[in-house]
């Protein structure tokens, strides 16, 4: 029994994009990390606020958010810079061929 691997239109595509979707994804874990982070140092607050609402928390979840996003497209703390840097050889500029695909399986 023969296995091949079979690729999709989609990622024959995106195979023209790895290094482009590589940075976009790099910057987005930077984001979701520094939401994380920032919501850590919101939870460790000593006291009970008098502005501490169901609405108020939601709008400092928002606030913190695009806070989180714009300190990431800044690139403020390099984390998705290391990111590029660990992963950017595994990732070709490229497109995939369906050549190199069936050449690799032996079909």
């Amino acid at each position: 029994m023969q296995v091949a691997t079979t690729t999709s239109p989609a990622t024959a595509s995106a195979g023209t994009s790895n290094k482009a979707s590589l940075q976009k994804v790099a910057q987005q874990f930077e984001a979701v990390f520094l939401r994380q982070m920032i919501g850590a140092m919101r939870s460790a607050s000593l006291a009970e606020g008098i502005d501490d609402s169901a609405a108020t928390q939601q709008f400092r979840d928002m606030a913190d958010s695009r806070t989180a996003d714009a300190m990431a497209s800044k690139g403020a703390m390099g984390i998705a810079e290391l990111l590029l840097k660990q992963f950017g050889d595994r990732v070709s500029d490229a497109p995939a061929t369906p050549d190199a695909s069936t050449a690799a399986t032996g079909a």
